[in-house]
């Protein structure tokens, strides 16, 4: 026995034997954990929506095509395939470093990403179109809602500053440009100047949005707001004549005889007054008239559009004179005066008017003659002249007279 514990060999045998009963009977808990923490078992993610940066000459090119996100699946080692997808500490890229104007298919590429991992980019290439970088400069256009100026107020042409912008985009792009507009955003009605700032659109014929930059973004936009509206009177026109029955004593408005006119600057200006025109052939007595008030041609509004007009007559009647005698005037002493018609030298008066008027009225009120001067001998007709009351009128029964001038006998 001494012999056999004296022995090296024997001694390395037994303490083998031993390490490996020991190993036995300790527990194997890892064994009882998740295969996938085995060494050289692989995992999966898909990381979606990864932007994508393009690499290219941005003063001189502009490129379209590029994706703005990629998915990317990332296989490996599960604490790998964690960490990469927890910090996405890498970079989709596609490098257009060099590339020549024209249409093209690039590779889309990851880097900074742990070597461990296996990548799958989708899509894995871009077809893309590279384009001359252009900037030209163009004029802004206002734009506002024009329904929401206030009435009796004109805007004159808006004031657009800086009034040009430039804008930088692709050749063809650029060619495409129809409109360049600063909108504003007006709610309110518009009584009063406005300034606001407004964003600059760029839009093509079909109105389509352009994709382009636009130095500088926004503009200062100048609505100029005055009011279009003036104060004038309105005027009584009489059209026709009364009824030979009727006399007029007062025509006129009810209420303010004044009208407000809305219309462009120059015409109001030129604008004194409006009118309302009044049929006097259709008033039969007095009457209240609901007339509309007339405006010129370019005059948008009148205010009020109709107004009441009163008209206050007096219905004629008649009154007969008769036997007025003729007088004659400017006949020489040395001449005869002889009628031949009227024969009695009296002819009959008949007078219209109001009934107050020919109650005081008498004959007498009345003159009638005939103007003899510078006619010399011979047959004569002259015509029968009246003098009386200018408010009233009258009919003679006989218009003109038939007379003879004689020499009178020396």
């Amino acid at each position: 026995m001494d012999k056999l514990m004296d022995n090296r060999w024997f001694m390395k045998a037994i303490a083998l034997a031993l390490a490996l009963l020991l190993y036995s009977a300790v527990p194997d808990n890892e064994s009882k954990t998740n295969d996938v923490n085995v060494p050289g078992v692989q995992n999966t993610e898909t990381i979606q929506d990864v932007p994508v940066k393009a690499y290219y000459d941005t003063e001189n090119l502009v490129i379209s095509g590029v994706p703005n996100t990629v998915d990317v699946t990332i296989q490996g080692p599960l604490p790998n395939v964690q960490a990469a997808k927890a910090l996405k500490n890498f970079e989709v890229y596609v490098d257009l470093d060099g590339i020549k104007i024209g249409n093209h298919t690039v590779p889309i590429k990851i880097k900074d990403i742990n070597n461990k991992l296996g990548v799958q980019i989708d899509p894995a290439y871009a077809n893309i179109t590279v384009q001359e970088r252009v900037t030209k400069e163009f004029k802004v256009e206002a734009e506002y809602d024009t329904a929401l100026l206030e009435e009796g107020y004109e805007a004159e042409q808006p004031v657009v500053e800086p009034s040009t912008v430039k804008i930088t985009g692709a050749k063809d792009t650029i060619e495409r440009i129809t409109y360049v507009k600063a909108s504003l955003d007006i709610k309110d009605k518009i009584n009063r100047s406005v300034t606001r700032e407004a964003k600059v659109r760029v839009l093509d014929q079909e109105l389509n949005k352009l994709d382009v930059v636009v130095e500088p973004e926004t503009v200062q936009v100048t609505i100029p707001v005055k009011s279009a509206k003036k104060t004038v009177p309105i005027k009584i026109v009489q059209k026709g004549s009364l009824p030979q029955s009727i006399v007029l004593n007062t025509i006129e408005i009810l209420d303010l005889a004044e009208a407000i006119i809305i219309g462009p600057e120059e015409l109001l200006k030129k604008t004194e007054s409006v009118r309302v025109e009044v049929d006097m052939n259709k008033i039969t007595g007095d009457t209240i008239l609901t007339l509309p008030v007339i405006i010129s041609e370019g005059i948008t509004k009148v205010s009020p559009q109709t107004v009441e007009v009163k008209v206050d007559v007096t219905k004629m009647e008649e009154r007969t004179f008769s036997g007025i005698p003729i007088s004659s005037d400017g006949l020489s002493d040395d001449y005869n005066l002889e009628y031949r018609d009227p024969v009695d030298a009296t002819v009959n008066i008949t007078v219209s008017g109001a009934s107050e008027e020919l109650d005081s009225l008498n004959a007498d009120d009345f003159n009638l003659f005939i103007d003899l001067s510078n006619l010399t001998t011979g047959l004569h007709i002259v015509d029968i002249q009246v003098e009386g009351p200018a408010q009233l009128n009258w009919k003679l029964s006989k218009s003109v007279a038939r007379i003879t001038i004689t020499e009178k006998e020396v």
